[in-house]
């Protein structure tokens, strides 16, 4: 879940998850969620998971809704990563897909991290201008200036 303001669609994964789980009979030992895009690695429960358990070989099974919910890029890699220490990575929800498709939607994600990244380059710049001192040793090259 990418946002705080989706929590509501990250209960219902966990809830979707639970009842695909008891349908088939499997019993849960935990359950992990981060709030955190795809993209971004640095998910506290997602490392933990991955770090702590699974590279541990203490994980035989992870269910996952969307392959994106789990990682943006590289999905693959790490699904080959969990095979070799002896974990399956399940995807409940894997809509069938075209390449072609997949690889619009990376583009899509792709040009998403991009401009989020410009939009934190924008605000970043307004507040160096609004900064006098920043914008003071800019234009003495780097030099402090001082007057008495």
């Amino acid at each position: 879940m990418s946002s705080a303001g989706q929590k509501g669609d990250l209960a219902s994964q966990v809830a979707f998850l639970r009842d695909y789980v008891n349908a088939k009979g499997v019993i849960l030992d935990d359950v992990f969620t981060d709030v955190g895009s795809g993209l971004n690695y640095k998910r506290k429960n997602w490392n933990h998971l991955i770090f702590d358990l699974i590279l541990q070989g203490q994980v035989e099974t992870v269910y996952i809704t969307f392959k994106d919910r789990f990682v943006r890029f590289g999905f693959d890699w790490f699904e080959e990563l969990a095979n070799r220490y002896g974990c399956e990575i399940v995807v409940v929800n894997n809509p069938d897909t075209s390449p072609q498709q997949e690889l619009v939607e990376d583009l899509i994600s792709i040009i998403h991290v991009f401009s989020c990244r410009v939009y934190g380059l924008r605000k970043y710049k307004k507040q160096v201008e609004h900064d006098p001192q920043l914008t003071c040793e800019a234009s003495t090259g780097g030099e402090r200036s001082e007057s008495v």
